[in-house]
């Protein structure tokens, strides 16, 4: 499980992320706080407006900053925009309207959109083989829910004895970690070659997620991991804090129960996705999550009742998270990884942008109950789709024929006939379609795999 902190470079951006996430948890608990002072009940649709903010800047911004950044040392990227998001949250306990708030996280998520996609498509470099990659995903998601576990119980503990305001500060002093070890870290050298065309940069993920059956499919799955998400991140401090009048220890930890549903399955997922393939394991997490929103409409009733919910629920949820990104490393070569990662980034969260209005405007039009209903649906819809669109036979190495190819073709050198061969397949030169395997249907297929 821990293996690639063995390499001195994954270990110290895996400790960048640690600490930058750590900062960022925190935030999030505090930013609950501050809507909930503002409006009471009615936070929820706070919190859905600034957090479709953040939707709205990544969707925007991440596919232009990975075009942009291909001639940019990546490390100086990376460091930059620590200290720019550092910045805004050493500013962030100092503001009193909600209009500084929103204007503040513009500028933290513009940052974060151009962070994330550079951070994740380096991690395949870093790690070349397979088991390694997926652990290293694995570590990932475990940090990741340092945000909704760790954070939460830290700023509980320190809501007893600080304002949450002051919880911002170690938003700051998170980024800086991150910058620090970032700086520290030797990344792998981009090559002297010269970058794809701006368009293609631009552009080149989302063809492939067009073109690639396997990624229109977890394009499903993070509609419904949206969906599931949306209740639990806007509606957290309504239930526990206006249902049941509870205090701001009690929705932190709520939030650090769901973590701990989410870290127990990211534990076991190597072991899992060494014995199932990614596309089992990420429908088994949407219909978990769509069996637990359904749940809540008629369960949420009580404090306990909710923990248990939002326990399930964070398992489901790193279920479909974790394993997406051993099937965009799939699905791409080492040049349009960046595009594809950010193209990935841009649209899961087009999903948000969708689930967090929903959560947050059905709550407070309505009641929790009904947001709980609309986002069973929702999340329901996506994993109807992903099982519908994702091939079930989806082989590691594709048979397909090349008709168009001559047969002295280089692409041709392994081929068993005159155009036919199978091997793993992106989108490229050689595949500007998705092969038909019908193609090659004298090929036998490897057992169907990720």
């Amino acid at each position: 499980m821990f293996s690639p902190l063995r390499f001195p470079a994954y270990r110290n951006l895996f400790i960048a992320q640690v600490g930058a996430l750590l900062g960022t948890g925190m935030a999030t608990v505090a930013l609950g706080l501050l809507a909930h002072d503002i409006a009471g009940a009615g936070a929820g649709e706070i919190l859905g407006a600034v957090l479709s903010i953040k939707m709205i800047a990544y969707i925007g911004v991440a596919p232009f900053a990975s075009a942009l950044a291909a001639r940019l040392p990546r490390k100086t990227l990376l460091v930059s925009l620590d200290i720019v998001r550092a910045g805004v949250a050493a500013v962030l306990p100092f503001v009193g309207a909600a209009w500084q708030v929103y204007a503040l996280m513009a500028v933290l998520y513009v940052a974060s959109a151009a962070f994330t996609p550079a951070f994740q498509s380096m991690i395949p470099d870093l790690l070349e083989d397979e088991g390694e990659y997926t652990k290293a995903l694995s570590l990932s998601r475990l940090a990741a829910d340092l945000e909704s576990v760790a954070s939460p119980m830290l700023a509980a503990v320190l809501l007893a004895v600080i304002s949450y305001n002051n919880l911002f500060v170690a938003t700051a002093i998170g980024f800086v970690i991150s910058a620090g070890f970032v700086v520290s870290a030797r990344l792998p050298k981009t090559g002297a070659k010269t970058p794809l065309p701006f368009m293609r940069r631009l552009t080149g993920g989302l063809r492939l997620f067009a073109l690639t059956p396997r990624l229109r499919g977890l394009l499903a799955v993070s509609l419904a991991t949206a969906a599931g998400g949306a209740m639990v991140f806007v509606n957290t401090v309504v239930l526990v804090q206006s249902n049941f009048a509870l205090g701001q220890q009690a929705t932190a930890w709520a939030l650090a129960t769901f973590g701990l549903g989410s870290m127990t399955a990211a534990l076991s997922l190597p072991r899992l996705l060494e014995r199932a393939p990614d596309r089992l394991a990420m429908l088994l997490g949407a219909g978990t999550m769509t069996l637990v929103l359904l749940a809540g409409a008629a369960w949420a009733t009580s404090y306990p009742a909710l923990l248990v919910l939002w326990l399930v629920m964070g398992f489901g949820y790193s279920l479909t998270i974790t394993p997406a990104g051993r099937a965009l490393r799939r699905s791409s070569n080492s040049d349009d990884r960046p595009a594809l990662f950010a193209a990935q980034f841009a649209l899961s969260h087009a999903c948000w942008l969708v689930a967090y209005p929903v959560a947050g405007l059905v709550s407070a039009e309505a009641d929790p109950r009904a947001a709980f209903l609309v986002l069973a649906g929702l999340c329901g819809a996506g994993t109807v789709l992903a099982v519908m669109i994702w091939p079930r036979q989806d082989p590691l190495n594709l048979p397909h024929s090349h008709p168009d190819l001559p047969s002295d073709h280089p692409h041709l050198m392994d081929a068993d006939g005159p155009t036919g061969h199978a091997h793993p397949v992106v989108i490229d030169e050689d595949h500007p379609r998705w092969p038909e395997p019908e193609g090659a249907a004298g090929h036998k297929q490897d057992a169907p795999r990720r």
